[in-house]
């Protein structure tokens, strides 16, 4: 069990330190709405991780999986919104680039536009958008837990622990945004980082629509 479980930590501390959409979103909002955005973006992801860790439990995940027009409408929608988070982000620099009127770059998300709980909500759809967590959550927990793989108590814990590794570890990385923030918001430094987090979802975002 002992093992098992330090496998376990190993892997997840692995796939979690590479970044990817959560990683970027959380940036995005750290810089658009400060530390409390980006934890809350943090806390969004982790329960967006604890409904699939849920979802695997119950067998939900595997009956996603073996149903492709299901699959298939997931991928396409969590890619559209990884996508339009994205493009906002992107105008929103270009705009400031460029010098237009704050009519101009309404897609933009300001500092005030982006409180706690729209954070909270994108963490969530962003993750529950992602279908690659279906099949990540489906494939990891089982080789990890005890006996048979298959125990729901057992499934549960790990995927827990799963979600309060990423929420600590996207946490820490709004808290060092925010740390370095008035660095990061000098206006040509902010520019090319929000560009380059827009950029960034909107390619992860295509990546998952085309992939098979």
């Amino acid at each position: 069990m002992t093992n098992q479980l330090v496998g376990f930590l190993g892997v997840s501390l692995l796939v979690i330190a590479v970044p990817g959409p959560d990683t970027a979103l959380t940036i995005r909002n750290t810089l658009a709405g400060g530390r409390g955005a980006g934890v809350f973006t943090a806390l969004g992801v982790a329960t967006g991780q604890a409904t699939w860790t849920l979802a695997t439990c119950t067998g939900l995940a595997a009956l996603l999986l073996a149903s492709e027009p299901a699959f298939l409408a997931l991928k396409l929608v969590g890619a559209g919104y990884l996508v339009f988070l994205g493009a906002q982000a992107l105008l929103g620099a270009l705009s400031s680039a460029f010098g237009r009127s704050r009519a101009v770059a309404i897609a933009a998300p300001s500092r005030r536009r982006i409180d706690r709980r729209v954070a909270l909500r994108q963490g969530v759809v962003s993750n529950l958008g992602n279908p690659k967590m279906a099949v990540f959550f489906t494939s990891l927990l089982p080789q990890f837990a005890p006996g048979s793989g298959t125990s729901f108590s057992a499934l549960l814990l790990l995927g827990l622990v799963f979600c309060s590794l990423t929420l600590a570890w996207l946490a820490a990385y709004a808290i060092a945004v925010a740390k370095a923030g008035d660095y990061l918001r000098r206006s040509g430094i902010r520019r090319a980082i929000q560009g380059l987090t827009g950029a960034v979802l909107i390619a992860l975002g295509l990546r998952i629509a085309t992939e098979r």
